[in-house]
């Protein structure tokens, strides 16, 4: 088990003006860092890998799909190839940071809704588009994760079966699902039982509490979370996210507008603890 932090904290691009706090997260007990790759180019990615690598760091990535234009669901051809663009640029910024999951919702754009689920259709295109980067993805070693979101977020993939039958779907040993505790309290009527129902399907995790704060501090079973994933042999990455106000456009996708800790430190200083006791506990 690996115990990451997404940087989502702090950026939603991370620059030399962050690499003091890939130390910090080193010293404090992390494995590693998960980045946000929303902007730049590869040789820009190339300097925060070996950033990363000094500080003693692995890492993951994440990404979202920003608009219509680069759409997997959308029944414009155009726009699906935008898509298959958008994820292959992606998978080569992950490769050079040196990442080993390239994760987050990247099926359709974030806020986007039609007043009904996902269509037929829209599951096929979208399909079509991840078969398309996943040999792309597994040539570079980097696992595709993708991420069901709760239904005030997306319309997509809402729960942990609806994502898992779409890997199915996809059909590529190198896709699986991101579970994440946040959307999974809101949208699982069992989100423990999710985990293992689905635990085959799983192949990143996201640590996050119902308010999306501080870890340990809200009222997520955490004792039969880390039990579930645990005991269906998931041994990888348990990457804290924590969102705060700091970013306004990112708070304001996220609904964010008041705090959920006291300060950025606490939440990692004591994530990192709570996260490696619970795992133990779970033994």
């Amino acid at each position: 088990m690996k115990v990451g932090f997404n940087m989502l904290l702090w950026t939603t691009h991370v620059t030399e003006d962050d690499f003091g706090t890939l130390e910090t997260l080193k010293n404090v007990g992390f494995d590693g860092v998960e980045i946000p790759i929303f902007e730049g180019d590869v040789s820009h990615f190339e300097k925060v890998g070996k950033a990363i690598k000094d500080s003693g760091l692995g890492c993951t990535s994440v990404t979202v799909i920003p608009d219509e234009e680069h759409n997997p669901i959308s029944a414009d051809a155009a726009h699906r190839q935008g898509g298959v663009d958008y994820l292959k640029w992606a998978i080569d910024c992950s490769a050079a940071l040196g990442s080993d999951v390239l994760c987050g919702p990247f099926y359709q754009p974030l806020g986007v809704f039609t007043g009904e689920g996902p269509t037929e259709d829209e599951k096929q295109r979208a399909a079509e588009v991840h078969k398309q980067v996943a040999d792309d993805a597994a040539a570079a070693n980097v696992a595709l994760s993708l991420e069901f979101l709760n239904r005030f977020e997306c319309y997509f993939l809402n729960t942990m079966a609806d994502a898992a039958a779409y890997v199915k779907r996809v059909n590529h040993p190198n896709v699986g699902v991101l579970y994440d505790t946040f959307h999974a309290n809101i949208e699982e009527q069992d989100p423990v039982g999710a985990i293992t129902k689905y635990n085959d399907a799983i192949n990143h995790i996201h640590i996050s509490e119902n308010d999306r704060g501080t870890p340990g501090k809200g009222h997520v079973d955490w004792h039969g979370t880390f039990k579930a994933i645990r005991s269906g042999g998931y041994d990888s990455w348990l990457v804290i996210e924590a969102f705060g106000r700091a970013l306004p456009d990112l708070a304001a996708a996220t609904r964010v507008w008041r705090d959920f800790f006291p300060s950025r430190e606490s939440v990692y200083t004591e994530g990192v603890k709570f996260v490696r006791d619970q795992w133990e506990k779970s033994a």
